[in-house]
């Protein structure tokens, strides 16, 4: 009996969601139970229940099971990611074994001819079998075993009958299979970045998962193939495999379950070998707006007013993968028209927005955002977006188009806004031109949100609380206790903390007296203009959508 027929006998499902799922699996040739659940017509809850009565077969929790390492060492690691199957027990010849998929029970029949033992099967979570397949076995655990076979890859000096082989090692089967294992798993956990970073006697993977570096989970004998790995992403990147001296940057497209993902790959010569960074980008990942980013109504209302205006500058401000260039499509995206052209200098372009002309810096070719914006201004444009302000010419090019009638959007690394107006002095801006052309300055940090599936009430020893946050006494404070959705962190996604400068008179005169950014924001925070990150931040913690630990990691008094 199938698993579509279980469910309709147990009034789970309708004949009619079950032709309709069987119709979509045709197509797709997913699997049932699963597209049932991404249908929305049953819970994965309910199909592991439902199998588990059906096959008087226990469900275990492998998120509460301990298992000894020799048991685990029973079955090889290519035959439990190939069948799906852990081993949790050996006991009296039998061994107990947890699987997500009893309809196969053939593959059990081998799993009794390989160990010699009589087998029990239990049922386990698909996902939480996942999750113990990698904690255990390692990601890509069962390719490396099949690797461990062949000789390890010899360290190569770059010889160029040296390179011939490493681009052979590098296209094995294997190798291909060893990274693309690698990265569909970074994507699956929802990762923005990969690093693979060499070190003497280890190669550490790790992925960056809202905003927090963590291991991959690839076993220690990774460290063997670290040359063959390295040479593969850089083969996918059209990169030279034969220059280890110095840096090199390319781009790897891929596809994964129907979404496009371009990679911007970053090789950089270290000590002990080649470092490679990827930022992971997904292309058809959906605009985001402005009211969903996490401003609230008050700063919402000021930006929109801000952007609406016909000239002056608009800078969006703070460290490296805060969200900036997010804030700026959003924006963009809010008051693109037919009535109004938008033309963007971007390095590199991570969103492709309807109706706006974006532009890809090249610096091989002389097309730096400067020479960008001096070309783009000879299209007529009503809008511009410079990817950074990273210099004098940059900035004076970004002010002479707002005096000339231009709205301009770009963002800069600084700590905070009052520091986006020292900043440009500091490049060589005249204290005039900032006052006369910067309009607005938002400064953001992205804070993890509390995992929805594990939220839960919390009431804090108040002698914990830092001294800069004042509690609610009707408002209860929450935070996450983790659970298989969030890999046990208690957080889930994340949403930006913003603060807005607006340039009035009082901070232009300050400006125009060279006073620091701390004199400028003090300033602004007095004359009730400017809601620091930090207070904005602890908003967040009052409404329940993330904790005082992420403001404090993110913020500063």
């Amino acid at each position: 009996m199938g698993i579509g027929t279980i469910l309709v006998e147990r009034g789970l499902i309708s004949d009619e969601q079950l032709a309709r799922a069987i119709a979509e699996q045709n197509r797709t040739g997913e699997r049932l139970d699963h597209l049932l659940v991404r249908l929305g017509f049953v819970t994965s809850e309910q199909v592991l229940e439902a199998i588990g009565q059906q096959f008087a077969m226990p469900i275990v929790d492998l998120g509460a099971v301990d298992v000894d390492a020799e048991v685990l060492r029973l079955l090889p690691a290519k035959l439990v990611f190939k069948q799906r199957c852990v081993p949790l027990e050996k006991r009296n010849g039998t061994l107990r074994v947890a699987t997500c998929d009893p309809f196969e029970l053939t593959a059990f029949d081998e799993l009794r001819l390989l160990t010699g033992l009589g087998i029990e099967l239990v049922l386990a979570d698909e996902q939480d079998l996942r999750k113990f397949i990698r904690a255990h076995y390692g990601v890509a655990g069962d390719t490396l075993d099949e690797l461990a076979g062949d000789d390890p890859i010899a360290e190569i000096e770059g010889a160029d009958s040296a390179a011939a082989d490493e681009i052979e090692q590098a296209q094995e089967a294997s190798v291909i299979r060893l990274v693309n294992d690698l990265l569909i798993e970074a994507i699956r956990e929802r990762a923005t970045d990969v690093h693979i970073e060499p070190y003497e006697d280890q190669l550490c993977i790790r992925y960056r998962v809202d905003g927090i570096l963590t291991h991959a989970g690839v076993p220690p004998t990774v460290n063997r193939f670290r040359n063959a790995i390295i040479s593969r992403m850089k083969i996918m990147a059209n990169l030279n495999i034969a220059e280890k001296r110095k840096p090199q940057d390319g781009r790897i497209s891929i596809r994964q379950k129907g979404e496009e993902f371009d990679l911007r790959v970053s090789v950089i010569p270290m000590l002990f070998g080649e470092g490679i960074v990827l930022r992971i980008l997904r292309k058809s990942q959906a605009m985001f707006e402005l009211d969903s980013l996490g401003m609230d109504a008050g700063l919402l209302a000021q930006w929109d007013e801000l952007i609406a205006r016909p000239h002056g500058i608009l800078l969006a401000t703070g460290p490296t993968g805060s969200g900036k260039s997010t804030t700026l499509y959003a924006s963009l995206a809010r008051i693109v028209s037919d009535e109004v052209k938008v033309i963007t200098v971007e390095d590199p372009v991570e969103y492709h927005v309807a109706g706006v002309n974006q532009i890809q810096v090249n610096r091989k070719v002389g097309l730096d955002f400067a020479a960008g914006l001096r070309s783009v201004l000879r299209h007529d444009p009503d809008v511009l977006m410079i990817g950074e302000i990273r210099d004098l010419e940059t900035a004076e090019a970004a002010v002479r188009a707002s005096l000339t009638g231009h709205l301009v959007f770009s963002t800069l690394h600084t700590n905070d806004a009052a520091g986006a107006m020292t900043r440009l002095l500091d490049m060589g801006v005249e204290p005039f031109l900032v006052t006369s052309s910067v309009d607005g300055v938002v400064a953001q940090r992205l804070v993890r949100t509390i995992c929805p599936e594990c939220r839960h009430e919390i009431d804090p020893d108040p002698a914990d609380l830092p001294g800069d946050f004042t509690p609610d006494p009707d408002t209860p404070l929450y935070v996450g206790k983790g659970c298989r959705e969030c890999r046990n962190s208690g957080y889930r996604g994340r949403v930006g903390i913003y603060e807005l400068l607006t340039m009035t008179e009082h901070i232009r005169d300050l400006v125009m007296k060279n006073a620091d950014a701390r004199r400028i924001a003090q300033a602004a925070v007095e004359a009730g203009d400017l809601e620091v990150l930090r207070v904005a931040g602890f908003k967040k913690v009052r409404q329940g959508v993330t904790t005082i630990p992420e403001v404090l990691r993110a913020t500063k008094l």
